[in-house]
């Protein structure tokens, strides 16, 4: 629990920011350049941007600016091409042939005092998916080939993949930035340098990373993609990113007119900016758009169910704590009603297998009586628990534990770094610990995958150590499965043995929220939140 003294602090530290703000508001600058770049702070920093690693998604904004793969999705996540123009499928569903334009090519790039480029080629799609699958490599982005048996350029526009068995989600696969292209000859110039050297086709360039400090793109003028109009695109000719680690300051330089958009809701600003219900504020309509929409990112609690502590493995407690809050006052309060409660399974709105029949609702006389059982069924007469988050989602995990205690259970709230976090969890170090789920590609097997008793952490991302044979036996039965609405049947039967278990606790169903300068056009929103620059137009002042 924060103090009071410190909450204090906080408080009065929010207001003088605010009374900062507002007079900061006054002082823009008027550069007669400065509709020509687009300005963002990731707070977040930038680990690489070599897109084999592209794993969080800070990384994967970036990349997306740099790098094309064979496919890729518009805003609805429908799968669109790209480098690769058309492509069949075979009636057996495990050979991709993808057939490749011939007017990409790889940026510009100095070596020998030359400015080199090429086209990209078939063979090019070929070292990529090699090295991404190297075990020397390491990349963390080499399970998006698992069913993979073969691929192989057949001449310099024909790639072809071959499956080892039929998985319906596979384009959709092909979409992320690990499955970039990469120039063989730069890669093997620069080795491990290539993560801050990266030379890709996308439409703009790398162009400067003081790391911790700021990363600058350019304009790629070679570009192949153009708009419907058949202008060439990107509009903008810069990127410039900065890495202010606070959320606050990013929040001040976003008024202050310094960087264009904010792509997230922080506590420390959310009231400034909203009333309770989640409307854009008064103050801020004449300068500031926000744009709001699904995001497939499931919040929730885990529990590490090999745990030798008795109210972890307690059937009973995981429920208890499932029945004891109620998730729709809880995003009214703490998120100004931003995002959905997660009151069916851990599928998110808007994918096919989502039912809001088999979640758990707010039922504090249930939550109790459950609590009671394990304490006569236990001899334990307190139970304990303890819940480890990061400080980002403190307030949610208060909020809960003050609503579990009226229950007759103790939660005690630890906090630490997201990354010690994320370690701990992955290692079974943890026995309750608060986390997400963010959708790679448009499939529910993307969510239960996690369910999947072959896919154990630290291997893998099964953090529960969940081992159930119905499901198992369900979800490879899924992969054989082309049609959707049948295949969503299983994905429900799947996700409701999860929630019988109570190996969770689904928190909300979060949505994808921007805020941008009203001088910002065409930035879009969609329900992974990929960043797409590309179409985004900076009008003056």
């Amino acid at each position: 629990m924060i103090k009071p003294i410190l909450k204090q602090v906080t408080f009065y530290l929010s207001i003088s920011c605010i009374t900062l703000l507002i007079f900061s508001c006054k002082h823009k600058t008027n550069n007669s350049k400065d509709h020509l770049v687009f300005r963002y702070n990731e707070y977040a920093n930038i680990n690489t941007l070599d897109p084999a690693f592209a794993r969080t998604l800070q990384d994967i904004r970036v990349a997306n600016q740099l790098f094309n793969g064979l496919v890729q999705t518009d805003d609805q996540l429908n799968i669109k091409p790209c480098i690769a123009k058309a492509w069949k499928i075979s009636n057996d569903a495990l050979t991709y042939t993808f057939t490749l334009r011939d007017d990409v090519f790889f940026h510009e790039h100095e070596r020998f005092g030359e400015n080199l480029t090429r086209t990209v080629t078939a063979k090019d799609f070929e070292y990529s998916f090699n090295r991404l699958r190297d075990d020397k490599l390491a990349a963390p982005g080499s399970w998006v080939l698992n069913k993979v048996e073969d691929f192989k350029a057949i001449n310099d526009t024909i790639f072809q993949i071959k499956l080892k068995q039929s998985f319906p989600a596979f384009i959709g696969l092909l979409s992320m930035k690990y499955c970039s292209v990469v120039p063989k000859e730069v890669v093997e110039f620069y080795g491990s340098e290539f993560r801050s050297h990266p030379i890709g086709t996308g439409p703009f360039k790398f162009k400067r990373w003081e790391e911790n400090i700021k990363l600058v793109f350019r304009r790629n003028n070679n570009y192949f993609e153009t708009d419907k109009d058949g202008y060439k695109l990107p509009y903008l000719e810069s990127i410039s990113i900065t890495f202010l680690p606070d959320k606050q300051s990013e929040f001040l330089q976003f008024v202050q007119g310094n960087i264009d958009f904010l792509n997230s809701l922080d506590i420390s600003y959310k009231d400034e900016l909203l009333t309770s219900n989640g409307k854009l504020k008064e103050a801020y309509k004449s300068t500031v758009n926000m744009i709001r929409g699904p995001y497939l990112n499931s919040e929730y609690l885990g529990f590490y169910l090999d745990s030798k502590t008795p109210e972890i493995q307690s059937k009973l407690i995981r429920k208890a704590i499932n029945y004891g809050f109620d998730r729709k006052k809880m995003i009214l309060h703490l998120r100004n009603g931003i995002g959905n409660p997660a009151n069916g399974g851990f599928i998110p709105l808007g994918l096919p297998g989502h039912s809001k029949e088999i979640g758990f609702t707010y039922q504090p006389k249930k939550a109790k009586a459950l609590i009671d059982q394990f304490k006569e069924e236990s001899g334990i007469l307190n139970p304990e628990i303890t819940l480890n988050t990061t400080s980002n989602y403190l307030s949610f995990c208060e909020f809960i534990q003050r609503e579990l205690e009226k229950a007759g259970l103790k939660i005690n709230v630890d906090v630490m770094p997201e990354s010690t976090l994320r370690s701990a969890r992955s290692n079974g170090k943890v026995d309750m610990f608060r986390s997400s789920w963010i959708a790679d590609y448009l499939d529910a097997e993307n969510y239960l995958s996690i369910f999947y008793s072959k896919n154990f952490a630290p291997g893998s991302s099964n953090y529960f150590h969940f081992k159930n044979k119905t499901l198992d036996s369900l979800y490879n039965k899924a992969f054989t499965i082309t049609d959707i609405d049948k295949r969503k049947h299983l994905y429900t039967k799947m996700d409701s043995i999860a929630m019988d278990n109570a190996i969770m606790v689904p928190l909300y169903y979060d949505e994808v929220i921007r805020f941008t300068r009203k001088n910002i056009k065409g930035l879009g929103i969609n329900p992974v939140d990929m960043l797409n620059l590309k179409y985004v137009k900076k009008t003056k002042l």
